[in-house]
């Protein structure tokens, strides 16, 4: 199975997904992703369809990369960690996660391809699914899964951030914030995190 994305050291391997990544982006602006093959992805990226396959199983895990590395790019670039301490880093993922969503959208390509929304939630919960467990104990204090409570809550701020950007008349993402982490504090605490907030 091919390695995450977040994993690759190799700067080799990060140059070529990189290209992949850039060929797909280039050809959903002319293309919707159903009728892109991994061959006009190859051609474009100018690499040959065996080293596509030596990176990804499929244009979906392509697609799921890229969106996922740009939210986790996202992230990184606010310096956005959870320790397990602090309820204000959960706060900067809820904003992350709008702002994410909001410029996802903001080129109107997202609107015109019909696999991408169902894959920037799945790549957005996994990318704070494994920031939220990175501050979890390895254990929780409640008997359930340190694993299963992590899902839930980055499920609840993927679900919460895409109601919220489906609303007519949108507030302000930083209105958002204080109810979802009402929602998800709790959530967290069953896990022994932010037990001092």
């Amino acid at each position: 199975m091919p390695i995450s994305d977040c994993e690759v050291r190799d700067p080799r391997m990060r140059r070529t997904r990189r290209l992949l990544q850039e060929a797909l982006k280039i050809l959903m602006q002319t293309k919707s992703f159903e009728e892109i093959s991994v061959q006009d992805i190859t051609e474009v990226a100018t690499v040959n369809r065996a080293t596509f396959y030596d990176h990804y199983t499929d244009k979906y895990s392509l697609l799921e990369a890229m969106v996922g590395g740009g939210f986790h790019g996202m992230l990184h670039e606010r310096n956005v960690t959870f320790d397990g301490t602090c309820s204000e880093a959960l706060r900067a993922i809820v904003l992350a996660a709008c702002d994410y969503l909001t410029e996802a959208h903001s080129g109107g390509d997202c609107d015109r391809q019909s696999a991408f929304q169902p894959l920037i939630d799945a790549a957005m919960t996994t990318a704070v699914q494994r920031i939220l467990r990175q501050g979890m104990p390895s254990e929780s204090t409640s008997g359930l899964s340190v694993d299963v409570i992590a899902a839930s809550a980055s499920w609840a701020i993927v679900g919460a951030v895409n109601q919220w950007f489906a609303m007519s008349g949108r507030p302000p993402a930083e209105e958002i914030t204080t109810p979802v982490l009402a929602l998800i504090l709790p959530m967290l605490e069953q896990a022994g995190a932010l037990k001092d907030r």
